[in-house]
């Protein structure tokens, strides 16, 4: 994609990504972007552990995209590497222009650069148009996943 740079996010990226975290139904209602000293508290949490790889899709001077990747090494899979891509986001303007995939494609070749045998990742089980997207990226969907709030 012409004009595109995939970097890593820079706190000043922080309320770019946020936007684009709050800018669909199940982000509307668990992202608050009026509360940056959380997010930036976080931002700081995640750039300190070397495991985390925190994106931004930029262009023309804009942040039009982001997504999280984790490093997981493991002793299962004979001490495989594995690697979470989370947090997939795609500014509005940006959605259906090709973005997504090159934001997942340049995850899963970073995560072979960095010696993983795995990527996965989970998608809302009410996002089909996320799971048909994944799917034709070559994605399975192998497994059920489960989640335990602990927040209340």
């Amino acid at each position: 994609m012409t004009g595109l740079t995939i970097r890593r996010a820079m706190r000043g990226d922080v309320p770019a990504i946020v936007a684009m975290l709050a800018d669909d139904p199940l982000g509307a209602g668990r992202e608050d972007p009026a509360d940056t000293q959380t997010y930036h508290a976080a931002y700081d949490r995640v750039v300190a552990d070397p495991g985390q790889h925190l994106v931004v899709a930029e262009r023309d001077g804009t942040v039009v995209g982001t997504l999280q990747l984790t490093v997981i090494p493991g002793l299962s899979r004979r001490g495989a590497t594995r690697t979470i891509i989370e947090a997939v986001r795609v500014a509005d303007g940006e959605r259906g222009s090709g973005l997504g995939t090159e934001l997942v494609t340049w995850a899963v070749e970073e995560s072979r650069r960095l010696g993983a045998t795995l990527v996965q990742l989970t998608s809302d089980a009410s996002r089909t148009d996320a799971r048909r997207f994944y799917e034709r990226l070559g994605f399975e969907a192998s497994h059920v996943g489960f989640k335990l709030r602990l927040d209340g």
